[in-house]
């Protein structure tokens, strides 16, 4: 019995030790330093610069509608209206004279085709 005592408290002293030795190396230096982690709902780091290059940050860029409506099926995609709200893009599918309206956010998430 004694001799698990003894070993508990060894080992608490042991403990003791390493966090007073971590505390005094960890305020040896001046300059504090921050660091800022931006994580998603699912634990993964999204540092600055994450995201699909080819995607606007903000917004729904012209060229980023044109590309996305000739994925699309568009073909001589152009814009002809860009406002606030929306960009539309106008082109020809297999049908004839075709439009498709684009949300002004990013990723240009469709309104109306």
């Amino acid at each position: 019995m004694f001799n698990t005592f003894a070993k508990a408290g060894l080992a608490a002293l042991i403990a003791l030790g390493g966090i007073s030795a971590t505390a005094v190396t960890a305020s040896a230096g001046s300059d504090v330093q921050f660091r800022v982690q931006v994580q998603d709902g699912y634990g993964h780091d999204r540092g600055r610069g994450w995201g699909r290059p080819d995607r606007p940050r903000f917004g729904c860029s012209p060229q980023f509608a044109e590309e996305k409506a000739s994925r699309m099926g568009l073909r001589r995609a152009r814009v002809v209206d860009v406002s606030p709200r929306r960009v539309v893009v106008a082109g020809f599918d297999r049908h004839g004279r075709d439009r498709i309206v684009f949300a002004n956010e990013r990723g240009c998430p469709v309104i109306r085709r």
